[in-house]
């Protein structure tokens, strides 16, 4: 049997040939997507993109005729075995993580491509956590500030980059992140790379996440007087949320089939000026 499919509210910043997978897909308007898809592949769709909010709303997935329960179940099932082969976290053993790093960590190798993304410079990784970020900026020629006000966190931090062998790159600050900008900022060098993943928590909003559920983020972005700031956010992120002008989003899939068509997380930019 074949369906014919409609996703709309597919954010321009999404990579739709990813997410929405195999298909004739054609775009008939501004994140409207159009396909006539197998049973299998249509109901694929509907358990890749069931619940995932990006860019503060959920797609709408409309297909006709409706697919079968059976197939519904049987993809649902499917999916949730599948992400469980998941980019990992973290590769070298005798890494420390406390019970929020585990869930927050930005797995290695996607840390790595983030901080590959720009020109080495100092860096200032503002709620630092256990160090997943601050590691990749240092492993791409970064020179780091990682600033904490855990010392049980800040301590795993210092431990994870001599696993890795990165400690001398990184300069670890107990201190709160936004006070340690507020002092701290007007003596910065130029250019200066303000990072900051604020913490979502494990119930953070799947359908729609603003700057106001954010507030590390908020608090960073009034203090960084100009200077360029890059975020690591929830795939439901509303970038509208953020009165700061020039600001570009980024999705970032996994790299693993378990996670390869789903956003893991959201990369913000703010130039500098």
């Amino acid at each position: 049997m074949m369906h014919a499919v409609v996703v709309e509210g597919m954010p321009p910043w999404a990579p739709a040939a990813a997410l929405l997978g195999p298909g004739p897909w054609r775009e008939t308007a501004p994140g409207r997507f159009e396909a006539m898809l197998s049973t299998p592949a249509a109901a694929a769709l509907g358990a890749a993109l069931r619940g995932q909010g990006l860019g503060g709303r959920l797609p709408s997935v409309e297909m006709a005729p409706p697919v079968p329960r059976a197939a519904v179940r049987a993809a649902r099932l499917a999916d949730a075995r599948a992400r469980r082969d998941t980019t990992p976290g973290f590769t070298r053993p005798g890494v420390r993580l406390d019970d929020e790093g585990r869930y927050s960590w930005t797995p290695e190798a996607l840390a790595l491509d983030l901080a590959r993304a720009w020109p080495p410079r100092e860096v200032w990784d503002l709620g630092c956590g256990a160090g997943g970020n601050a590691i990749g900026f240092a492993r791409a020629g970064h020179r780091v500030v990682a600033v904490e006000r855990d010392a049980g966190r800040l301590a795993d931090a210092r431990h994870n980059a001599r696993v890795y062998g990165v400690a001398a790159s990184i300069r670890f600050v107990e201190a709160d992140a936004v006070a340690y900008v507020t002092e701290h900022l007007a003596r910065a060098p130029d250019p200066v790379l303000l990072f900051v993943d604020p913490p979502w928590g494990v119930a953070w909003n799947r359908t729609r996440t603003t700057l106001a559920d954010l507030p590390l983020l908020a608090a960073v972005l009034a203090a960084r007087n100009g200077r360029a700031l890059l975020a690591k956010v929830p795939p439901s992120f509303d970038p509208a949320s953020v009165p700061v002008a020039g600001l570009t989003s980024r999705a970032v899939l996994g790299l693993a089939p378990g996670d390869a068509r789903r956003v893991k997380f959201v990369v913000l930019e703010a130039p500098a000026g």
